[in-house]
């Protein structure tokens, strides 16, 4: 199946137009033509099945046929990852994630972050090719970059389950062994390559953040975030099939 992507469609949209970009893609490349399927999602939890009326490269037409709203994931990851030096590790950890599975992602400005200035276009287009690659229907929410002293001042208390991952000698536990059974919202902080500063542990441990470890070995920082990523919906899977 291939998937599409139109933000502005609804439960009570019958018709609509694919811009120039996706209707080139359709026409030209994968050459659907007039009477074809095609399966659509708002990126917002449904899914539509709809018949192409019109195809040309500068624009096509869709008849909806069907919508089905999908089941969200029983549990909210918010992975909150400072950017890496070279920007390639971070767009593939975003592809990545949006794969595995995360429902929000904040990149954050820590004190020994490298790089501050992002191309957050480009993050927003790399989400959307793996959401539709993998056959979600839910879009992540990508926030803008927040330095972390702002990000600690505004954190609200939403997430039931809080962890940071850092690379100080203290005592850790694995995420695997710390994760409760209940947690509902996940959020988890990913440091830079030269780790988060005493005072952002500090301050993250004063806000209820929990210290974890992914493994016995030191991991970049966009392996980090994939391995917690991964775990946590390892751990969800396995909970929801002994359920």
């Amino acid at each position: 199946m291939q998937l599409f992507y139109h933000k502005s469609l609804d439960n009570n949209t019958s018709h609509f137009f694919f811009d120039k970009e996706e209707s080139q893609h359709i026409a030209k490349v994968l050459r659907l033509q007039q009477g074809d399927t095609l399966h659509i999602t708002n990126g917002k939890g449904l899914l539509f099945q709809g018949q192409l009326t019109f195809a040309s490269p500068k624009q096509c037409e869709v008849t909806i046929t069907q919508c089905t709203p999908q089941p969200r994931r029983p549990y909210y990851l918010h992975l909150v990852v400072a950017p890496t030096k070279m920007n390639e590790r971070y767009e593939w950890f975003l592809e990545k994630a949006t794969e595995i599975g995360v429902d929000e992602i904040t990149p954050i400005i820590c004190q020994h972050s490298e790089r501050t200035v992002l191309k957050i276009e480009r993050f927003q287009k790399i989400i959307l090719s793996a959401m539709k690659q993998s056959l979600q229907c839910y879009l992540p929410q990508l926030n803008p970059p927040i330095k972390s002293s702002d990000f600690f001042k505004q954190l609200q208390p939403d997430a039931t389950a809080k962890f940071i991952a850092h690379c100080e000698d203290t005592h850790k536990q694995m995420l695997s062994h710390i994760l409760p059974n209940d947690a509902q919202r996940i959020m988890i902080l990913i440091g830079p390559e030269g780790d988060f500063s005493p005072d952002e542990i500090t301050t993250a441990l004063a806000q209820q953040f929990q210290p974890i470890s992914l493994g016995d070995t030191r991991l970049r920082t966009e392996t980090a975030a994939i391995v917690a990523c991964h775990t946590i919906a390892v751990l969800k899977s396995l909970k929801c099939s002994s359920l």
